[in-house]
């Protein structure tokens, strides 16, 4: 461990890491409820994140009524809560524990997919259960997760030790060349590019109707390798009882020529599930920026 981790402007994250430590080896429902309440007192700090995901769900969910929409803020920050505490289980539980908790759908068609010896592309989504659904698949069959290092250089250190643990390869966000050595491998990539996305590449798609500036390049990265494109779900299941991530076919006809239109697919298939799980989706992001001065700027705007 580099000496830099011990300066004292790290203490508070050391403080955060032993308290998750010390509850990863509790009961998977009690670890929830102590998700939930975290959460929930989340909800009231005023950092701005509650008006960013009563924003977005303005945008996204219309027909929601103001007193639904806040209901499922509520619930939305019980479960960022959780996935802040399942980060323990995430980091330090043995895959015979994640096993136990978790049921993997689809992974026929990941075989099928690999049995064309071109690799695979798993293409997903921000749902709070995103860190533990990539451990999940993982605890199933290595793959290569792309990543975004945090600020915080402590948490960084951590979370990159525990995926290089558990994954076959960590490969950061920015480095094609890691992600086309893996797939002409015929390995698996697991690849999260929803978020709002303003360098080169970027593109306005429509999200929810609305259109934001988006990531385009799995079209591209499909095009060089020939790999296959399967969609990749994740969810934490009702009462606590676990978790369950699905593994849909390869993509028909994918990519085309038109990568603005293999996008609006996948962004198709987020809003179905965002529909289906709407408190789970990762809704303190701000999705809806744009490429142009001209674009609104929907948070400067009270909801």
């Amino acid at each position: 461990m580099r000496a830099e981790l011990l300066a004292p402007r790290y203490w508070l994250t050391w403080v955060g890491l032993g308290f998750l430590r010390a509850i990863e080896k509790l009961p998977h429902p009690l670890i929830m409820a102590i998700g939930r309440v975290m959460g929930g007192a989340a909800r009231h700090v005023p950092l701005g994140f509650a008006e960013v995901a009563r924003r977005n769900i303005q945008l996204c969910l219309p027909e929601l009524s103001p007193d639904a929409r806040e209901q499922l803020i509520k619930r939305h920050f019980q479960r960022l809560g959780m996935a802040l505490c399942e980060s323990a289980m995430t980091w330090w539980s043995p895959d015979e524990r994640i096993r136990k908790l978790s049921r993997v759908e689809g992974l026929e068609h990941l075989q099928a997919a690999l049995a064309g010896g071109r690799g695979a592309i798993l293409l997903t989504a921000h749902f709070t259960t995103l860190e533990i659904g990539a451990r999940i698949m993982n605890a199933a069959m290595p793959i290569n997760a792309l990543y975004r290092p945090p600020k915080n250089k402590l948490l960084a250190h951590v979370a990159h030790r525990a995926r290089d643990k558990r994954a076959r390869r960590a490969i950061p966000r920015d480095d094609i060349r890691g992600m086309v050595r893996a797939l002409k491998a015929n390995e698996v990539v697991w690849y999260a590019p929803d978020q709002s996305y303003r360098r080169k590449g970027a593109e306005m798609v429509p999200f929810f109707g609305v259109p934001a500036a988006t990531n385009t390049f799995t079209s591209r990265l499909a095009k060089m390798t020939g790999a296959a494109v399967l969609l990749f779900s994740h969810e934490r299941l009702p009462g606590d009882a676990g978790y369950r991530i699905a593994i849909h076919p390869a993509l028909e006809n994918f990519p085309t020529d038109d990568a603005i239109a293999d996008t609006l697919r996948f962004n198709h298939f987020i809003e179905s599930e965002v529909r289906r799980l709407p408190e789970q989706y990762w809704w303190i992001h701000k999705r809806f920026k744009g490429l142009s001065a001209d674009y609104p700027n929907y948070y400067l705007q009270k909801a």
